[in-house]
């Protein structure tokens, strides 16, 4: 962490003036062991070469020997070269400080959230660190269903609300007077409401579809080998278990790949939300690893680099859509279309009212001949 309070000392030798600023405790405290100062940020290296005449004496500098002076360069590169180590490899906008090392991230205006960057990052807090970066204009480079209850992400990336653990909010309102209620992976699963609308729990999302399409390969990709490929890369890539991937097919025409990754209902351990986010980005070449590297599973030692996913979701229970989650554009055509028909049964009726007049008419007509 960088010392609020900063006094700088220059030190002089027979060769060498020396004032390197220094930003670490431990850095600190090294510098006051050798050279006996109080709060002391560091020094500067100004000259370093041929002998450097012997200055004149002042109380406020220090005397040290060239000896110690080069212990202090070393022990500085290496407490400087331990805390460069010091990084999140699961969020590149994480900010890194402190021994032992602790990283956050920035959610909101003065509010960090802290990570554990040995796994993946929740998908609620890369959502509202997502939000943040784009409000600030901050860079955020932020086969079908599988069952008939599968929807898909229609809504985008919101300013979530995350509980303690980085789990979603059963409800959601994205900071405004509209709500509506979320899967374990913040997707909406419900017709939007007012601040009244109830959402009991947080429904689990067990089942995810991934349809993913890979760029044009040099070969044949052996499809026998695809699954085991894309669970290792799944395993490397996002510490995934790789026993979760249930079902890979693949369509060679399309490029498709479908993949099923599926959980025990009533787990709790395995977060697939997590992974799928991940991969997202990955694919839309938008990583979120401090690692830039694309999510390209090998087959007989050729990377297949995708170009486009598509992920649908299945909870433990079905979603509650309804009619309201109908665009105006669609409303619209289904009202044209009902119009359409309505007037099509009025005609019928009024071509059939006039037809048996007709022939009611027509043996009037007869008698009176």
């Amino acid at each position: 962490m960088v010392m609020t309070e900063k006094r700088r000392v220059s030190v002089f030798t027979g060769d060498i003036e020396l004032v390197k600023e220094l930003h670490t405790p431990l850095l600190t405290n090294l510098y006051q062991c050798l050279f006996g100062e109080q709060d002391l940020i560091g020094v500067n290296l100004n000259w370093l070469g041929e002998p450097h005449p012997w200055k004149e004496k002042d109380p406020s500098v220090a005397q040290v020997s060239t000896m110690t002076i080069w212990i202090a360069l070393l022990l500085a590169t290496f407490a400087v070269g331990a805390s460069a180590q010091c990084k999140c490899e699961s969020m590149k906008w994480a900010t890194c400080d402190g021994t032992p090392c602790q990283c956050s991230i920035m959610v909101d205006t003065g509010i960090t959230q802290n990570l554990d960057c040995s796994t993946l990052i929740p998908k609620c807090y890369l959502m509202k660190a997502e939000m943040y970066r784009a409000k600030n204009n901050l860079s955020t480079r932020t086969g079908g269903k599988p069952v008939e209850t599968a929807f898909v992400d229609n809504d985008g990336i919101y300013d979530p609300i995350c509980e303690a653990t980085g789990a979603f909010r059963a409800k959601q309102c994205n900071n405004t007077e509209e709500c509506w209620c979320v899967n374990s992976a913040g997707v909406r699963r419900t017709d939007k409401g007012d601040k009244n609308l109830k959402c009991e729990k947080l429904v689990e999302t067990y089942w995810v579809r991934l349809e993913l399409k890979h760029k044009e390969a040099s070969k044949a990709v052996d499809t026998s080998k695809l699954q085991a490929a894309i669970a290792n890369a799944m395993e490397t890539r996002y510490s995934f278990d790789k026993a979760l991937v249930k079902e890979v097919k693949y369509d060679p025409d399309a490029r498709m790949i479908i993949v099923d990754v599926q959980k025990v209902k009533g787990d709790r351990k395995a977060d697939l939300s997590r992974m799928a986010y991940y991969m997202e980005k990955d694919v839309k070449v938008l990583p979120l690893f401090a690692n830039q590297e694309k999510f390209a599973p090998s087959v007989d030692g050729q990377k297949l680099e995708m170009e486009n996913i598509l992920v649908y979701y299945v909870d433990e229970e079905a979603p509650t859509f309804t009619m309201k989650r109908l665009t105006g554009g669609i409303i619209a055509v289904i009202v044209v279309v009902i119009l359409a028909v309505v007037a099509g049964l009025l005609v019928l009726f009024f071509a059939r009212k006039r037809e048996q007049k007709y022939s009611k008419a027509e043996p009037r007509e007869m008698e009176a001949l």
